[in-house]
């Protein structure tokens, strides 16, 4: 897919995957099918007067989708299931939250979803018609690059935020393909952060002041509250991630579904309830997303188990599968939300944030 048919799919989250009929009405028509007598041949179903009919399509003229699939198949089945599920989406109004609301997605293990949840959750808040800033401090920049921002070395980032006093308003890009969405990047400059942050005063609450700031010059310009703030962390535990948790309110954990990542969550909580007790008391862990979830093991399903039981008021309801969908879209600059917006990762992305909204 080149750059430009992939930017043919920017469709508005909320109403493009909301729609299950757009999206997959099309595709589910040839699905409707009856066993052939004396065979095993899937034949089309047909009507009384033997001419093939569309199950699409009710005698009111309107496509049903859900009709118009043979469950009969485990595939079939999954697809009726994910139709259901984006019918549930349609025409969803998303509340504002009273204040900004300020995440940090961290986990100190690597690779389990945390650039990945944070675009792609934020991207679907901001379809919804919320304002949303994504803050990338990891030396990597992948959130950066999954939302179309430059940050190569010479553009102003959240480096120049921590380390040199920039206003965090002069260092804000847009997203080009989501309004309302708005990220402040992460440069290589970054990679050295940690060791500069030492010497300064009040090194653990550059990000919190700067966000502060932020939000005044904001309301000062007239313009309209942050309602998000997503806080992309790397995968470790020293200062910059402390910056984070210093700087939140609510934490956000991305698990994979498997057995390291579990090892790992009960550092995880400890460094967290240091930050409580010395720097943040506000600080709690509100939210536990599953990811990489493959329902064919049955270890995927025993660590989601696992951690529902621990956890059972941070677990949310979604589950993000593994989908290749949404490994390729930051290699288009994109999230999934406009790489695929009828993917069932998007899918599972946009449930989640919705699940977030509403608490």
């Amino acid at each position: 897919m080149t750059s430009s048919e992939a930017s043919a799919q920017r469709i508005p989250p909320f109403v493009s995957l909301g729609s299950a009929r757009s999206v997959a009405g099309s595709g589910l028509a040839g699905l409707a099918m009856a066993p052939a007598r004396g065979g095993n041949h899937p034949r089309p179903a047909t009507g009384a007067a033997g001419n093939s009919v569309s199950r699409e399509t009710t005698s009111s003229g309107r496509s049903n989708v859900i009709d118009a699939i043979d469950d009969s198949s485990p595939i079939a089945r999954e697809l009726a299931h994910e139709t259901k599920r984006r019918e549930r989406l349609v025409g969803r109004q998303l509340p504002r939250p009273d204040q900004t609301r300020i995440f940090t997605v961290s986990n100190q293990k690597g690779g389990v979803g945390k650039t990945t949840t944070t675009v792609n959750i934020a991207a679907a808040l901001a379809a919804a018609g919320l304002n949303v800033l994504v803050i990338d401090i990891d030396p990597q920049g992948n959130a950066s690059t999954a939302l179309g921002i430059e940050h190569h070395a010479d553009v102003d980032s959240i480096y120049d935020v921590l380390i040199n006093d920039v206003p965090l308003a002069d260092v804000v890009a847009p997203c080009p393909d989501i309004g309302k969405l708005i990220c402040a990047p992460a440069t290589i400059h970054l990679a050295g952060a940690e060791i500069e942050l030492v010497s300064l005063v009040a090194r653990e609450q550059r990000l919190r002041r700067a966000i502060d700031v932020y939000a005044k010059t904001r309301e000062k310009n007239g313009e309209e509250r942050l309602d998000y703030v997503f806080i992309d962390c790397p995968p470790s535990l020293g200062l910059l991630t402390v910056n984070a948790f210093c700087a939140a309110s609510e934490v956000l954990i991305p698990i994979q579904c498997e057995y390291y990542a579990l090892e790992g969550l009960s550092q995880l909580l400890k460094n967290i309830e240091m930050i409580q007790k010395h720097l943040n008391a506000d600080l709690v862990v509100s939210t536990i997303l599953l990811t990489m979830y493959d329902g064919r093991t049955n270890l995927a399903a025993q660590v989601a188990a696992e951690v529902r039981q621990h956890f059972p008021d941070q677990v949310l309801s979604a589950v993000v599968p593994r989908s290749v969908r949404i490994s390729e879209a930051p290699s288009y600059q994109q999230t999934v939300m406009t790489y695929d917006p009828s993917s069932s990762g998007a899918l599972s992305y946009l449930e989640a944030a919705a699940e977030i909204a509403e608490r």
